[in-house]
């Protein structure tokens, strides 16, 4: 059965995915297709629905570059407006139509003879493809908590990546387990509609004032009349975000300026001094991600909401237990306990050189060249992959960036499959580690920035200016020239 090929596949359809597909139409190339597991566009902004879903980084940088949006309701934007710009986005551009739906890629596999990606989803559709671009992002994958006794809790149980339609939380006990970024936004929504909400913490969060105010018609109208306002607005709000990056990678001690500010705000907001002791962490500020709420704190101040400190042994039938003995009778189940990270590329058999999988390429670390190309696996990009989050910016500038390098490998490509050398991307990971060891992140705390290795290879220790630099010019001496195998070879001679 012949099976369609295409120059490119693009896999998923959140920023990365939809960024790189109207790139590509942006510039005539129409040779592409994108699989996307579900049945609507969106990514992560799709799938996290959950009770004040928000973005944390302001909306009018959280969007791209070539496509402003002078309609956003607010500072930051919620997640049913920027899952809607996405989908609007994927109209406007006509990238929609590309778009093969209910496509969950399981294989990828490198076929050396023919230098082609062959692709195979669940449903068991094939395509073929020069070069394959992985942008499935990494917080979709939700990663559930190894609880003792959780498949037998008799009431619902909810990740805040999964969340239902009708979530049933109305008057009802609510256990929240975790309090990350999701818990914080989740938690002043849920306690105003439950009996009582008990929140299980293992490590308190730093927490900053969220400055959010909404958008005015009349500030609307001026940007929809004159865009080159809105683009300096957001020059504005660029500039003032990555002044923050000498914080995080260069100089660690001026945390304590930041967390002085945000210990002010935890004195203002809990008066109990023993509950506001259990909210202080006790890590460096930025080591974990930094949270932005107005309300997270203030919500322990209400009665029917308790905090729970002591680690969970076991759930019951209808019940969370704790070290301590207590059990702690609940109805619903919320585990705000994040991602997997590495999931999104795990869940995915990828198979490059020599038969070696991508599982075994990262069985040391999920180590890249720029954090897009794999030694190992000619033609295949990822976007926002490894070692390019950010804890000061807007994620989506890196997600253009390393759009912008990925366009000028495919153009290079062309002439013949390439792969990233062993040299280059060693050279890069050593870099990494080096330059992480001045980072916030390295200053001792256990967070999902820092692999099972302990190293880094989540985001970049720099700043985007960094990384733009770097990215802006392919240096065609890291890679190589894909090679006929030797067997190949032989047949043709003879």
């Amino acid at each position: 059965m012949t099976v369609p090929h295409h120059r490119v596949v693009i896999v998923g359809t959140g920023f990365s995915g939809l960024g790189m597909a109207i790139r590509l139409a942006q510039r005539g190339d129409q040779d592409y297709v994108l699989l996307e597991k579900a049945d609507d566009v969106g990514g992560t902004w799709r799938d996290n629905r959950y009770p004040g879903c928000a973005c944390d980084v302001p909306s009018r940088l959280y969007s791209f570059s070539f496509d402003q949006n002078p309609s956003w309701s607010r500072d930051f934007a919620t997640a049913p407006e920027i899952w809607a710009y996405l989908r609007d986005v994927a109209d406007r551009y006509a990238v929609r139509d590309r778009v093969v739906f209910g496509a969950d890629l399981r294989s990828a596999n490198y076929d050396e003879r023919a230098r082609r990606w062959s692709l195979t989803a669940a449903d068991g559709r094939g395509w073929t493809c020069d070069a394959l671009v992985l942008g499935v992002g990494a917080l979709h994958e939700p990663r559930l908590p190894d609880i003792e006794g959780l498949s037998d809790f008799d009431g619902a149980v909810m990740h805040t990546a999964q969340w239902p339609e009708d979530d049933g939380l109305d008057g009802a006990r609510v256990a929240v387990v975790g309090t990350g970024a999701s818990a914080v936004q989740l938690l002043p929504e849920v306690a105003v509609r439950a009996a009582h909400t008990t929140v299980f913490q293992r490590t308190p969060a730093w927490i900053l004032s969220k400055h959010d105010k909404d958008w005015s018609p009349g500030r609307q109208r001026r940007f929809r009349r004159w865009p080159a306002l809105q683009r300096a607005v957001r020059w504005r709000t660029y500039w003032a975000l990555e002044a923050r990056a000498p914080f995080f990678v260069r100089f660690p001690s001026l945390a304590r300026l930041v967390e002085r500010m945000a210990l002010r705000e935890l004195r203002s907001s809990v008066s109990d001094p023993q509950l506001r002791a259990k909210l202080t962490p006790d890590y460096t500020i930025g080591c974990k991600r930094i949270l932005l709420s107005n309300d997270y704190w203030p919500t322990f101040e209400r009665d029917d909401v308790s905090l729970v400190t002591e680690p969970i042994v076991r759930v019951e039938r209808d019940a969370v237990v704790t070290a301590d003995g207590t059990r702690h009778t609940v109805d619903a189940l919320v585990l705000g306990t994040g991602f997997d990270v590495s999931g999104s590329f795990e869940r995915i058999d990828v198979t490059g050189l020599g038969g070696r999988s991508l599982a075994q390429a990262w069985a040391g670390g999920m180590h890249t060249n720029l954090g897009i190309t794999v030694a190992g696996f000619p033609e295949l990009y990822l976007l926002l992959g490894p070692n390019t989050g950010l804890g000061h910016n807007s994620v989506v500038l890196m997600i253009e960036l390393a759009t912008g390098y990925v366009l000028q490998c495919l153009d290079r490509g062309r002439a013949g499959a390439r792969v990233v050398t062993e040299r280059a991307q060693a050279a890069f990971t050593q870099e990494m580690l080096r330059r992480t060891k001045h980072t916030v992140w390295a200053t001792g705390c256990r967070s999902w920035y820092l692999d099972r290795f302990g190293h880094n290879t989540s985001t970049w220790p720099g700043s985007t200016i960094g990384y733009w630099w770097r990215t802006r010019r392919v240096d065609d001496a890291q890679f190589e020239i894909v090679q006929v195998p030797a067997e190949d070879r032989e047949s043709v001679d003879a």
